[in-house]
């Protein structure tokens, strides 16, 4: 029963999964009938057509006209040639106005005008060559029935003594005519005209063989046009990844809502190492603008931070920029194979790294009280022995030396000159640190701190790397002397630190660059994010107190001291020892 009962639910669900997929099939079929690429192969398919179509009918046009115009000025020029003929114009001055007579038209017909006219059509492929006297009448026509008649057009501009080309329909048919003045010989008496027609079939025919060699070309040039578009649809697609633009449009949204609304900071690049996204967040922890476009490498990014992103270091590695404490880390992006980039992560640890540090603190007045509470149980249990067996006055001597030397006072000698209790106490830690480590721990012998810690975690967080550096450093020298002195000294609100050891010192090549992030003396084993970021972090906190952390001495030549020396100065974490301590641990 159980198992049929669960066994519905599944059954129903898997139905839904199917109809679901179903339904979103149909909608892709019915809603979407042509991917994007298509669309636009599509859409600069008809605008190419158009385009070329529209060009076609220009060219058409201009051709018709220019044909017309070029025609006509062959017209025009037959039959400039024509009226200018000696013989011409003798002839058509011979028959003054009202003398052509039915009768004359044999001898028109015969006469030198109707040679020379139809020698003329015959020679230049024009319709006609019409000759006519000052009334308009023929007295030369390719028709010769129609000598002796009037004109079927009007010559009155002609005869009037101006040149005239114009596209009219005579009795021989349509055709782009010129009519030219005759002139009489030795006057400018106008005695008749000259009428030259080129057929527009002949022009019709020669605009039809410019189409088609104009067809043959806009033919070819669509199909460019054609696989210029195609190759363009399938770049379109390659730089859209094959996604539609609804899928771009949610990919935008959607890294919008993701980039900016996440606590973590995010810088994209390309494939060229050109930033292409910076989220807010990234732009606050990495100091960095929003240009986009701009190499990586000219964007403001500091050098640890640029060494994992071009190192693609996917292991969170820490990082110091201002004042925020970093974890970054890098990846490439690819898909389907194709490179398309980097992204840096960037998570903020300022706050994780403050509770960390005060954490420490913690644990260091732990372990110290957890020694003075074990010292001191061990002298009680002296004392009680003492006292049950009746030994009183040993009894009294040794608590005589609890109340002078108090616990763990005699562990570090010169103690008493810090006033500070606290101060104490992580330094007698260290102390027992070091002991444990096979290195001894001294006080300088210039050391006095009178007043109290104003700033307990930043100091024991600068003194406390110097110490454990040192401490570490002495551990592994060759140097049969473990030794490691710290100096403390007070100047109104400033403390200065100073720590020297017996170790091998710092090699002469990693001077320049002992407190740039990732620089360090020790080896890599294993530790997350790597090394070399404690002597940046502690100069970023005396910095910030207007302080500084340097190396004194890259290898000191006074035995056993024999290491590196570092001072750093801290102002302003100190206050008048009669002022309260204040509580923040």
């Amino acid at each position: 029963m159980a198992r049929a009962g669960t066994g519905r639910p599944e059954g129903t669900q898997r139905a839904n999964q199917r109809r679901a997929g179903a339904g979103a099939e149909r909608e892709r079929r019915t809603g979407r009938p042509f991917r994007l690429r298509t669309q636009v192969l599509l859409l600069q398919i008809v605008i190419v057509t158009l385009t070329l179509g529209v060009a076609f009918a220009v060219f058409g046009y201009v051709s018709d006209r220019r044909l017309n115009d070029q025609y006509g000025q062959r017209a025009l020029a037959v039959a400039r040639t024509i009226a200018a003929d000696p013989v011409v114009r003798g002839e058509v001055a011979h028959y003054a106005p009202g003398t052509v007579t039915p009768e004359q038209h044999d001898q028109l017909a015969a006469g030198p005008l109707e040679r020379i006219a139809i020698d003329t059509t015959e020679r230049t492929g024009a319709l006609f060559v019409v000759i006519t006297d000052d009334a308009g009448i023929r007295l030369a026509h390719p028709d010769q029935a129609r000598l002796t008649e009037h004109v079927s057009t009007d010559p009155s501009e002609a005869l009037a003594g101006r040149e005239v080309i114009s596209e009219e329909r005579g009795t021989l048919g349509p055709s782009v005519r010129a009519k030219v003045p005759v002139v009489q010989l030795d006057s400018n008496h106008i005695v008749g005209a000259v009428s030259v027609g080129i057929s527009t079939t002949a022009i019709r025919g020669q605009l039809l063989s410019d189409l088609r060699t104009a067809a043959f070309l806009i033919a070819a040039a669509l199909l460019v046009g054609i696989a210029g578009s195609a190759l363009l649809a399938r770049r379109w697609g390659g730089l859209t990844l094959g996604l539609e633009p609804a899928e771009l449009a949610g990919l935008v949204q959607g890294q919008a809502a993701v980039l900016h609304g996440i606590g973590r900071g995010v810088l994209a690049v390309d494939s060229a190492w050109r930033t292409t996204f910076v989220n807010d967040e990234a732009r606050r922890l990495l100091g960095i603008g929003a240009d986009i476009g701009r190499p990586v490498d000219e964007i403001g990014l500091t050098p640890r931070v640029l060494e994992v992103f071009r190192a693609l270091d996917e292991q969170p590695t820490p990082a110091t920029i201002g004042s925020h404490i970093v974890v970054v880390a890098a990846r490439p992006v690819t898909r389907e194979g194709r490179d398309l980039g980097a992204v840096l992560t960037v998570r903020d640890r300022t706050d994780v790294e403050a509770l960390t540090r005060q954490l420490d603190a913690v644990q260091s007045m732990s372990t110290v009280l957890r020694a003075q509470r074990h010292e001191f149980s061990n002298k009680m249990h002296l004392l009680s022995g003492l006292l049950h067996s009746g030994r009183t006055e040993e009894a009294s001597h040794v608590i005589d030396e609890l109340i002078g030397a108090g616990p763990l006072g005699a562990a570090t000698p010169g103690i008493d000159a810090i006033h500070d209790a606290y101060l104490q106490a992580f330094l007698a830690a260290k102390a027992a640190h070091s002991r444990e480590s096979g290195v001894e721990l001294v006080l300088g012998p210039n050391t006095w701190v009178d007043g109290n810690l104003a700033e307990p975690v930043d100091v024991t967080t600068v003194l406390g790397n110097l110490l454990d550096n040192a401490i570490e450093a002495a551990r592994v020298a060759e140097n049969p002397t473990k030794q490691v002195e710290v100096e403390l000294v007070q100047e109104d609100s400033t403390l200065h630190i100073a720590v020297a050891d017996s170790g091998d010192g710092v090699a002469p090549e990693m001077i320049d660059t002992l407190f740039t992030e990732g620089t360090s003396t020790r080896e890599d084993h294993g530790v997350p994010g790597g090394r070399g970021v404690g002597l940046a972090l502690i100069r970023q906190i005396a910095r910030a107190h207007g302080g500084d952390v340097h190396l004194a001495s890259a290898r000191s030549g006074s035995p056993p001291l024999t290491g590196a020396e570092f001072i750093a100065r801290i102002p302003g974490v100190l206050v008048d020892s009669e002022m309260p301590w204040p509580q923040q641990i």
